[in-house]
């Protein structure tokens, strides 16, 4: 009876972590979406026509190509971001969110809860940028 008791709390206390690390996701998309939105409407609005209405030589047109350089670079990591984040959900769903690629461990919660689209644990990230390093210097 014990035995049965421990396996119903556990399935409760997965399905509330699920639910606590779906909103966390949620949450973190909301706020990719919103500042996405906001890089978007400074586009839309034309807040480099300022600039560009300005522009007398070369280094103010310099300016203005670097800040539209920016805004789209913003744009690009909010969109890298979101796929991360929709991959994060897609594996919550199938039941391996939070699981390591490289060694198959669980990822501890308090990692999600800084980086929520995570898919290394620290060791194995660790270890990823360590070779990087290695593989730069050899260059």
């Amino acid at each position: 009876m014990a035995k049965k008791q421990s396996k119903k709390k556990k399935a409760e206390s997965e399905e509330e972590r699920k639910e606590r690390l779906k909103k966390l996701l949620i949450a973190k998309r909301n706020e990719v979406l919103k500042e996405a939105k906001e890089e978007i409407g400074k586009f839309i609005r034309g807040e480099n026509r300022e600039l560009v209405e300005t522009a007398l030589d070369d280094g103010d047109w310099s300016v203005v190509d670097l800040a539209e350089d920016l805004n789209l670079r913003k744009l690009t990591a909010h969109k890298q971001t979101l796929d991360k984040i929709d991959e994060a959900l897609r594996k919550l769903e199938e039941g391996t969110y939070g699981i390591c690629e490289d060694c198959g461990s669980e990822i501890p919660e308090e990692r999600l809860k800084v980086i929520p689209f995570a898919i290394y644990c620290v060791d194995c990230m660790e270890r990823r940028e360590q070779l990087e390093e290695m593989e730069k210097e050899e260059w």
